[in-house]
């Protein structure tokens, strides 16, 4: 009898690192544009830009969005926060419209994970509108 030699495969086990998980962060630094209680004429176009850090460990895309929580939208929407790495500033930018009527008028957002968890400080617009 003829013995036909015969292989063993052995399985090899690859081993997977799990994914570690981050945490977001956003922390204000300073208003760049629109010192609070600035006064606005009705109606009037408003170019708001916040210096924030990116204090998480997560790097922002555009899955993490910028969310009005409080007080008048004054014409603006929701937006994608702007590209960062963890441990970058960057520059935020909303573009508003004063109200039409007279009045102090603040409008807060939040920053929000693409989980739709609510993370970091709150940044916010406060005017006079004269």
């Amino acid at each position: 009898m003829i013995r036909i030699p015969t292989s063993t495969v052995i399985p090899t086990v690859t081993v997977v690192p799990t994914p570690t998980s981050c945490t977001n962060g956003l922390t204000f630094v300073k208003d760049l544009t629109v010192s609070d209680n600035t006064p606005f004429g009705p109606g009037q176009s408003i170019d708001k830009q916040w210096l924030v850090m990116n204090s998480g460990t997560c790097d922002w895309d555009s899955r993490d969005r910028l969310k009005l929580i409080d007080g008048p939208a004054m014409g603006a929407a929701e937006q994608a926060l702007y590209p960062a790495r963890a441990g970058a500033q960057a520059a935020l930018r909303i573009l508003f419209t004063a109200p039409s009527d007279t009045g102090t008028y603040k409008s807060t957002w939040q920053a929000f994970g693409p989980g739709g968890d609510a993370f970091g400080d709150l940044i916010y617009i406060q005017i006079i509108v004269q």
